[in-house]
């Protein structure tokens, strides 16, 4: 902890014309009002406010800011009280202080009305003087850094994921780059510690392994350069931990599949140089087409500057390189902090002009209904923040949907999905959601993932819960298959088959469980004669190939209760519906396909394994396609539309597939229960006026 005199001298060396005496009062302020408080870790409670004002003297802050860092908790921790901060150190200080206190407060309130609040939250913190963010910005780095001191596992957890949904991207949006860092790597630490340890041990050993090789690249590139005439400084070091872990969830892959680990950063004197480095790093090295990006011609919005590339080193090695100058180096690092040091008179409003249209907003605002639906924060371009109805804050990538949304509350409320209420309102499942929606998710006891979804949902943890889902379910329903074919087959075996000759059945396949063997079946891994064999060795002796084929049994195979998608798949060429004859094709690792018997695509399957199938009694449910030609004139659409709605039928999609004057022909995928519902729409179809034709396609 810093002792008085060191805090003092650390903000006298940069601003030797600070106000002492101001500073040595607040310091034995916090010191008196705190008293005998001590934090988790059992220090004295003053030691932290102590801590967050030498954050604040790192970014050479203003004597004011100094005083509020250290005074930021006695109006919520003690008996002390706005005005008697004003009266011991000025309008100007106390207004910071209450700022910090406000924030503070906010993070207290009930769940439910957190929603609008949490907004009100990264508003309210630069409102009328950024100073009162970088204090809390401070406040949290520290509380941060001794979050292991706390022992409720639960509260350690809430903490990390408040700062990394929020403090981290807040820190970010303003700039200050090494806070957020930080932040990250300390919350990450709490949420994954087992994909933290994994990293970070990797890490370790590519240090340990690399023999000095981030110092040797380094060393390369400031060579090359200086060889160019350019006096640069160049660092080396391995990614964050956490943008490691973000890159690999985000691709889907492993550590060893992350290969640009290292980066580089090369400080010139110089604009001018910045660009003359980079093109000499350009033709030393190769460098990788769409990796450029000049922020420096256009800085992004929180005022980041810097040429960003990517290069091969040797034959295969890729690593970033990051080249500023010094000036922006320190911006980059430390964002609008680095615009509020001591020394700079005008204060870069024009910087922090973004936050005026949202100040606004909150002070027009006259309730949190009001608030959610008007703020539509343009403070994160890359991401957005959605609440649940009760005011939880959930941190997704820009595009996602109410479904990603569902899964990243969780993953049995994503599964359960039925529908989703945005902002009052009940929306679509793939409506993308916007900065500050309320997102109220509708769920069903028997719903399920649907393989729909992996169309429109864009998060890594939705896209894998739904894909292992389907994968369940379609097991669950091709073994169901193969429970029906493995009856069938036991039928064919020369003797009356049990449990045990079951169990001895598995041992010869090197199968667990009697699951496994019927989805084998069930997919076509293994053949009919294999089974028979593991069941009665011996069995098929003498059996022709022909005898083979469970089409041969004269039973049909029912497909009621099973999925269209998952257990099998309705034949895009003949659109088969209830009621029609149908036969499967069984191909290996592509399930079943359902065709009608007078299909002309069977003749390509001759040598597939085809199965005798039913719709089962009470089947219901499937898409029909119509070819239907219509006289060319006004109102013949509309009746063919009306003689559809007349029918009860959904319609899936309508294409036009000729126009040939006086006639167009539309191909239409309909929503019918059965065939004899599909003959009706048929019927009255080629009784109207408008139809020239009508036949299924």
């Amino acid at each position: 902890m810093l002792r008085q005199y060191e805090l003092v001298e650390r903000v006298l060396e940069y601003d030797p014309d600070a106000d002492e005496a101001m500073l040595n009062r607040a310091y034995v302020y916090t010191v008196q009002k705190h008293g005998t408080q001590t934090r988790a870790s059992g220090d004295p409670y003053f030691s932290h406010p102590v801590e967050v004002a030498g954050l604040m003297t790192d970014l050479k802050l203003d004597q004011e800011t100094i005083a509020t860092a250290l005074l930021h908790d006695t109006v919520e921790d003690t008996l002390a009280t706005i005005d008697d901060i004003e009266a011991n150190f000025g309008t100007e200080v106390a207004r910071l202080v209450d700022g910090v206190t406000k924030l503070s407060k906010i993070e207290q309130m009930p769940e439910n009305e957190r929603a609008a609040e949490n907004l009100r939250k990264f508003l309210l913190a630069m409102s009328e003087d950024i100073r009162v963010l970088l204090v809390k910005l401070g406040d949290r780095l520290h509380n941060m850094r001794t979050l292991h001191f706390i022992k409720k596992p639960e509260k350690r957890q809430r903490i990390a994921r408040e700062t990394m949904d929020i403090y981290a991207p807040l820190a970010e949006r303003v700039g200050m780059y090494e806070y957020m860092r930080e932040m990250q790597l300390l919350a990450f630490e709490q949420i994954e510690p087992e994909a933290y340890a994994t990293i970070t041990n990797r890490l370790q050993q590519i240090r340990d392994e690399d023999g000095g090789q981030v110092d040797a690249i380094a060393l390369d590139m400031k060579h090359a350069l200086a060889n160019a005439g350019l006096q640069v400084e160049v660092s080396g070091r391995e990614k964050h931990p956490y943008s490691i872990w973000r890159k690999m969830a985000e691709r889907h892959v492993s550590f060893e599949q992350v290969t640009d680990i290292m980066a580089f950063r090369v400080i010139c004197d110089d604009v001018a140089d910045c660009y003359r480095a980079m093109g000499v790093l350009h033709t030393t090295w190769q460098f990788l087409p769409g990796k450029f990006k000049d922020y420096i011609s256009t800085p992004k919005t929180n005022g980041y500057r810097s040429l960003h590339t990517s290069l091969i080193y040797g034959k295969s090695m890729r690593v970033e390189v990051q080249i500023r100058t010094r000036d922006m180096h320190r911006t980059n690092e430390f964002g609008l902090a680095a615009h509020w040091a001591y020394k700079q008179g005008n204060r870069p409003d024009g910087a922090v002009g973004w936050l005026r249209d949202l100040i606004e907003i909150v002070d027009a605002s006259h309730d949190a209904e009001e608030l959610l639906e008007h703020t539509r924060m343009a403070i994160y371009q890359d991401r957005i923040f959605a609440f649940t109805p009760k005011g939880a804050l959930f941190q997704l990538p820009k595009g996602a949907t109410a479904v990603d949304f569902a899964f990243a509350v969780h993953t049995d409320l994503g599964a359960q999905t039925v529908g989703a209420k945005i902002n009052g309102r009940h929306m679509p499942l793939r409506t993308q959601l916007n900065n500050g929606d309320v997102v109220e998710i509708l769920k069903g006891k028997d719903a399920e993932p649907q393989m729909s979804w992996l169309g429109f949902v864009i998060t890594g943890k939705a896209r894998a819960a739904i894909r292992r889902a389907v994968r369940l379910k379609e097991r669950g329903e091709v073994a169901e298959i193969g429970a029906k074919l493995y009856d069938e087959i036991v039928t064919r075996v020369p003797a009356k088959i049990g449990k045990k000759a079951l169990r001895d059945a598995l041992k010869r396949l090197e199968m667990d469980e009697p699951d496994d063997l019927f989805y084998a079946i069930g997919a076509a891994k293994i053949t009919d004669r294999a089974v028979m064999e593991a069941l009665m060795p011996g069995s098929t002796e003498g059996m022709a190939d022909e005898d083979d084929e469970w089409l041969r049994s004269g039973k049909s195979l029912s497909i009621r209760g099973l999925t269209p998608g998952v257990g099998y798949d309705l034949a895009e060429c003949c659109h088969p519906v209830p009621g029609d004859r149908i036969v499967g094709l069984r191909k290996p690792d592509k399930g079943v396909e359902v065709h009608a018997i007078d299909c002309h695509q069977l003749a390509t399957g001759i040598d597939d394994d085809w199965l005798d199938l039913s719709w089962g009694k009470r089947s219901r449910g499937a898409v029909g396609r119509l070819r239907v030609t219509l006289y060319d004139r006004p109102g013949t659409l509309a009746e063919m539309a009306g003689i559809f709605a007349q029918n009860a039928v959904n319609v899936k999609s309508l294409e036009q597939t000729q126009l040939d004057h006086p006639f167009t022909t539309y191909e239409v995928d309909l929503e019918v229960q059965d065939l004899a519902h599909l003959t009706r729409i048929l019927s009255a179809l080629r009784a109207s006026d408008s139809v020239a034709q009508a036949e299924r396609a």
